[in-house]
């Protein structure tokens, strides 16, 4: 779906929840004609208004010293009728990094019921499934990995996807089937606003040498389709899942390395989370199935994988929360991966191994939240650490503080090749 398209879908909506809407208004004095014709209609309407700035803390030849410097709107609008649910979300905001300003639909779909064992999603959404946390093995849903390092709110990891969503309930089990006719990849790391590691290069690179990529954008032909077939037996969600469709972020290149390209990928994995001691656990597994170099011989294309992972969560105090996972990449035909390699160029381990941790603490009558999640590799040795302070002023105003904080030995691994791109912001938001 493209922007054009987005704009007329939301449009009437829209128009009516920015204009005239004016907050902490007397309505007894000056009626506001808007609402009443929303609430006329039974339209509920959210959002806020947040401002957001934030800097990088090292000198980075390749981007500006802004990581961040936007003011957002955000509208929420949400209808139930007798025939189904309507729900529209999107963002507006000037991004002083860019210099522009965007529109972003965030969500703009139709659910309906059209029997008791059936529920349907049509249009833009945000879909999510799996265990991790922060950590996504059989979710195949488009991430904004961009968003997630340039510090906006962690909900802006989740970037939409243009679907249908059908849901299945029987006694035995429950199934979710996703088919999105044209693929939605990740907004990912291309340069233009984070600094990164160039292979065809070998260096990092940014607004120098922005990665260039083959899109997908055949209706129906560039499509995918993810399953998720489930069951909770005692109090145990046990899980299973298909995903056909490409890599979301590029894993690979054409043969004169110009530009990036997205393989076919198909994706099979299994998940069980539930009560272990005082706390949840979770386990989850996914074979990755890179159909264009099954062999492993083709260096510009991402070989096949095998990934693992294991978590558990407790309080351990009063309003205090501490998360650990332990999350595994196998790469499978390494000897044929290191046999089609160029001379000199770097190394992938054949396990590349990562631990998390999120400590959580709330305070002042838990209107103040100290949050921290940390990434560590100890196969690639890098780090990426993410400490937040959020505290909610009142109920519709709430002041943030965080970074973004990378570090490693070498400029290639997966987190080291964004250190750079380590900063520091500040947002401030109101919400209605």
């Amino acid at each position: 779906m493209r922007l054009s398209r987005q704009v007329s879908t939301a449009a009437l909506l829209f128009a009516a929840a920015c204009s005239g809407v004016v907050t902490g208004q007397d309505e007894q004095e000056k009626p506001n004609p808007i609402k009443a014709w929303l609430d006329e209609h039974a339209i509920e309407y959210h959002g806020f208004y947040e401002a957001r700035a934030g800097y990088r803390l090292q000198n980075d030849l390749y981007e500006k010293d802004m990581s961040i410097m936007e003011a957002r709107y955000q509208f929420d609008l949400f209808s139930m009728r007798e025939w189904g649910d309507v729900k529209v979300k999107g963002d507006v905001y000037a991004d002083g990094v860019e210099e522009k300003g965007v529109f972003d639909l965030r969500e703009a779909n139709l659910f309906g019921r059209p029997s008791d064992f059936m529920d349907v999603k049509l249009g833009r959404q945000i879909l999510t499934w799996g265990t991790g946390d922060l950590i996504f093995i059989n979710d195949l849903f488009p991430k904004d990995w961009q968003s997630f390092f340039i510090g906006r709110d962690t909900e802006y990891l989740k970037a939409p996807s243009d679907a249908v969503k059908v849901s299945l309930f029987y006694d035995w089990a429950n199934l979710d089937i996703v088919y999105t006719p044209e693929f939605d990849s990740d907004r990912f790391i291309s340069g233009e606003r984070l600094s990164y590691w160039n292979p065809a290069l070998g260096r990092r690179a940014g607004l120098d040498s922005p990665l260039g990529t083959q899109g997908r954008h055949d209706f129906f032909e560039d499509d995918e389709i993810a399953l998720r077939l489930y069951k909770n037996i005692s109090n145990y969600e046990l899980a299973l899942y298909t995903y056909w469709g490409y890599w979301k972020s590029p894993g690979g290149f054409d043969p004169t390395m110009s530009y990036a390209i997205f393989p076919p990928l198909h994706v099979y994995g299994a998940s069980a989370r539930g009560t272990v001691g005082k706390g949840i656990g979770n386990v989850e597994i996914g074979y990755y199935d890179s159909t264009d170099d099954r062999s492993g011989t083709n260096p510009l294309i991402n070989n096949s994988e095998m990934r693992y992972l294991i978590g558990y969560t407790q309080e351990i105090g009063r309003d205090f929360t501490a998360g650990v996972q332990y999350y595994v990449e196998q790469m499978l035909d390494y000897g044929s991966y290191e046999g089609s390699l160029p001379r000199g160029a770097p190394k992938r381990d054949e396990f590349r191994h990562l631990t998390t941790l999120r400590l959580t603490k709330l305070l002042m009558n838990q209107n103040l939240r100290l949050s921290l999640f940390t990434y560590y590799s100890p196969s690639d040795e890098d780090v990426y650490l993410r400490p937040i302070a959020n505290y909610k002023a009142s109920d519709n105003l709430a002041l943030e503080i965080g970074a973004n904080i990378f570090g490693g030995d070498e400029p290639y691994t997966f987190f080291n090749q964004f250190e750079k791109n380590t900063n520091l912001y500040t947002a401030i938001r109101y919400s209605f």
